[in-house]
């Protein structure tokens, strides 16, 4: 395995020492209308290898949407848990094709999965994974809480809190949290700064409750920044990039 080229730069320093970094498996489509873009998985990985040489502490939890959408085949008539469990077999699918493409460029990875399956994967154990992050490995975490009925967004709040993260990071397709879907309404207002009351009140959708309620129980500021930008997970970590911050500090 190839080492790392050397540290990248930043003209500010880091705001956050350890995140977690919650991807949507739809981010990983590119273009496509379904599955992995295999493009597009490189240049994710490019990126969080440079954010870890900037010398932070990262894990990933990554959505399964871009190969089965538990909720949605739940509503078409497949029994709800069902659905759930064969959705996070889809995160673990994610999971391994990331994995693959942060190694080939040098960067040592595991992936730890709620769900058993030994013979691709390491189980997630809480003091397994901390002991990977100090080592200085980037955890992907797969298969969700391993519970149906959660969303991928509580897995990444839930581990986000076990993994004493100081922040937790959701790339989407936008540049933060707008008021409304800002591709169908050009008028949304976007937010810099909400904090975690205004978002569960306004019922803006940026996680689900749960997850909001456990990241404010925690204290983990949620930081929401574009995935599809070059640069958008360093800006994230450093306040250079675009993005909103959902916390109960005061920027």
């Amino acid at each position: 395995m190839s080492q790392s080229s050397g540290p990248v730069s930043s003209s500010k320093p880091l705001l956050y020492r350890r995140v977690l970094l919650k991807i949507s498996g739809e981010a990983l489509m590119g273009d496509g209308q379904y599955g992995i873009d295999n493009e597009t998985v490189k240049r994710v990985a490019s990126e969080v290898k440079e954010a870890q040489e900037l010398g932070v502490e990262l894990s990933l939890v990554i959505g399964g949407g871009n190969i089965f959408r538990g909720m949605s085949t739940a509503a078409q008539g497949m029994e709800r848990a069902s659905a759930d469990y064969m959705g996070m077999l889809a995160t673990v699918m994610n999971a391994l094709a990331v994995q693959n493409a942060l190694e080939s460029i040098g960067v040592y990875t595991r992936v730890l999965s709620a769900i058993e399956m030994t013979a691709i994967c390491e189980p997630y154990i809480r003091r397994r994974a901390l002991r990977h992050m100090e080592k200085g490995r980037i955890v992907i975490f797969a298969a969700g809480t391993g519970n149906p009925f959660f969303t991928t967004d509580t897995a990444a709040a839930l581990r986000a809190a076990e993994m004493g993260c100081d922040a937790l990071l959701k790339g989407t397709q936008v540049d933060g949290v707008y008021s409304a879907d800002p591709k169908k309404d050009p008028d949304a207002e976007r937010f810099e700064h909400l904090s975690y009351h205004e978002v569960l009140m306004r019922d803006l959708k940026v996680m689900d409750q749960a997850a909001i309620s456990l990241t404010r129980e925690s204290g983990i500021p949620i930081v929401v920044f574009p995935i599809g930008e070059r640069g958008g997970i360093v800006g994230a970590l450093t306040g250079e990039g675009p993005s909103t911050v959902i916390s109960d500090d005061k920027p």
